[in-house]
């Protein structure tokens, strides 16, 4: 062992340097978009930098701002990006499992807010939130759905329940079988609801012919069918509004 005499006999040492990784060009980015985050409210953030702030968590480790706006470009809009499935996120590069499944989780936790809205007042004295729920529910759906919202006598939702999976342009409705569900829900009235994937949510002559069979076997029983909601990204349409029911 060396003597500190000798060490200093030694000569000047050479400085000791620790290698230190420079901080990722992105991560003082993401600190930026917290504060300006906090500071002026999530409401103020374009859609790519709300989502961009939600993939931070997904991905800890990269810039993940191109990703965001990748996801945009290839859905068209944040509302779309919530609901493509599972597959099509995955064929977006950089979106992996992971990933796939938090933006699918987030799409859930907003429908379920949604449909919290619906289901403490009256459906008919809460029309907006039943619109804001149906179209999230709805609006971006691959293949045609056919559900009935059953209320009670307050007009409450007792239940929300899909009676039809289709194509991309039909899904089968038994009037007869919606009849039967709202007997054993002790439901008094329906209000329809399907989508058109194509976008359009102008009802087309089949659906005003199923629309007039399922109020037809509902009337029998004393059931009201208040309105047949049509779903679209480009909108939702209402049989009442449109004097077909």
């Amino acid at each position: 062992m060396r003597s500190l005499a000798a060490v200093q006999d030694a000569g000047p040492q050479p400085d000791l340097w620790v290698a230190v990784a420079p901080k990722p060009h992105h991560a003082g980015h993401r600190e930026r978009l917290r504060e300006r985050a906090q500071a002026g409210g999530l409401g103020a953030l374009p859609d790519y930098e709300l989502l961009e702030l939600f993939l931070f968590r997904s991905i800890p480790g990269r810039d993940v701002k191109p990703l965001a706006k990748a996801l945009l470009a290839r859905f068209g809009s944040l509302s779309a990006t919530l609901g493509a499935s599972l597959a099509e996120l995955r064929s977006v590069p950089g979106v992996g499992e992971a990933v796939a499944l938090d933006i699918k989780l987030l799409q859930e936790a907003t429908l379920r807010s949604a449909k919290a809205q619906v289901a403490r007042r009256p459906v008919i004295s809460s029309w907006s939130a039943l619109l804001a729920y149906v179209k999230t529910a709805l609006a971006h759906e691959a293949r045609e759905q056919f559900r009935v919202l059953f209320l009670d006598k307050k007009n409450q939702l007792i239940l929300d329940e899909v009676m039809g999976h289709g194509t991309v342009d039909h899904a089968p409705v038994y009037p007869r079988e919606v009849a039967r569900r709202a007997l054993e829900l002790s439901a008094s009235a329906l209000i329809l609801v399907h989508n058109h994937p194509s976008g359009d949510p102008t009802p087309s002559s089949a659906d005003v012919e199923i629309t007039r069979q399922v109020a037809e076997a509902a009337r029998t029983l004393r059931i009201a069918v208040h309105d047949h909601l049509v779903v679209g990204r480009d909108g939702v349409a209402s049989f009442k509004a449109l004097g077909l029911l």
